[in-house]
């Protein structure tokens, strides 16, 4: 990978490589969010959901430099100004249905750059960009709780299908010691450095693997879902996640489950932070699915592991 200069900053010149590696998400994505008629209900499309309501939170707001944020009606800020950041990238609205209920008084921030892949990685190429985005966050809590100042205690990063493109940039940038846990729901790709070996790019996931490695030893989270969704040219979630795995020291193993949104889980892996499931299922339906992921991680792990301050409704804003 050579540097390229971009404002004076040194970043990594590997857009190209992303856009490649992303175009079968970014048509899957298309084709079943974007395309999809509205009225398709959970079962013919789990991409659209019925709406939960709003919950503890406000509707989308967007007061910030990107996307659009979902702010706790009343709570989830510590007395000193601390709030926790969950940032999402690529079919924000989907994920909202399943993070309002659970997500207690964690800010989410949700960003949808259009049905190109490699806008997330265009987007996220300065060095820049996510530290502005990061200010623009921290000002529109501050606003909403009619504070001087606010400050994240703790930031998560999740993706599904194209929005990897964007962490993938921010794990390579100094910006990414910040980072406390990564969730790739059916979204880390990769090239091949020789196909007919079934060899990867090590290069491309190398971010993915170190953010794992410390995940297994119990210093951050990461949580990573694929299907069986086949590719062409480069290599699937599920062929990642066997890398990442064993590049860990460690091996999936057989399970048998029914999941949220119909997944069947057919194979997990689990160390200290680190936590892999693989799920039967090759169409575009099933690759939505894994949207309905979020909600237990956000539950399950997120939540425990913060200790977010509890939202509440005020009551001056009950119905």
């Amino acid at each position: 990978m050579e540097p390229l200069t971009w404002n004076g900053a040194l970043i990594w010149a590997r857009v190209d490589e992303v856009m490649q590696l992303v175009r079968i998400a970014t048509v899957l994505s298309a084709l079943v969010c974007l395309a999809t008629p509205a009225a398709a209900n959970s079962k013919e499309n789990p991409c659209n959901t019925p709406d939960p309501g709003d919950g503890v939170y406000m509707p989308w707001s967007r007061d910030v430099s990107m996307g659009q944020i979902l702010l706790p009606r009343g709570g989830g800020i510590t007395p000193r100004g601390g709030f926790d950041l969950l940032i999402h990238f690529h079919g924000h609205e989907a994920v909202r249905k399943q993070f309002v209920p659970v997500g207690g008084g964690i800010v989410m921030v949700g960003i949808d750059l259009g049905i190109g892949g490699a806008a997330y990685a265009n987007a996220f190429g300065s060095p820049n960009a996510f530290e502005d985005l990061l200010a623009s966050i921290r000002t529109a809590v501050a606003k909403h709780h009619h504070r001087k100042r606010a400050f994240i205690r703790r930031l998560a990063l999740s993706s599904w299908s194209a929005g990897y493109g964007a962490i993938d940039q921010i794990l390579r940038q100094p910006v990414a010691k910040k980072i406390d846990a990564v969730i790739l729901l059916d979204s880390l790709y990769a090239g091949y450095e020789d196909a007919s070996r079934g060899a990867l790019k090590e290069r491309a996931i190398e971010p993915f693997v170190e953010f794992a490695r410390s995940a297994a030893r119990g210093r951050r989270f990461m949580y990573q879902s694929h299907s069986r969704i086949r590719t062409h040219g480069y290599a699937t979630t599920r062929e990642v996640s066997q890398y990442v795995v064993k590049h860990i020291g460690g091996k999936l193993r057989e399970t048998r489950r029914k999941d949220r949104l119909g997944l069947w889980l057919t194979e997990r892996f689990d160390r200290r932070g680190y936590h892999v499931r693989g799920y039967e299922g090759d169409n575009k339906a099933e690759h939505c699915g894994h949207i309905g992921i979020i909600r237990d991680v956000v539950k399950v792990h997120l939540r425990r592991r913060w200790r977010t301050p509890r939202a509440y409704i005020p009551r001056t804003s009950q119905r």
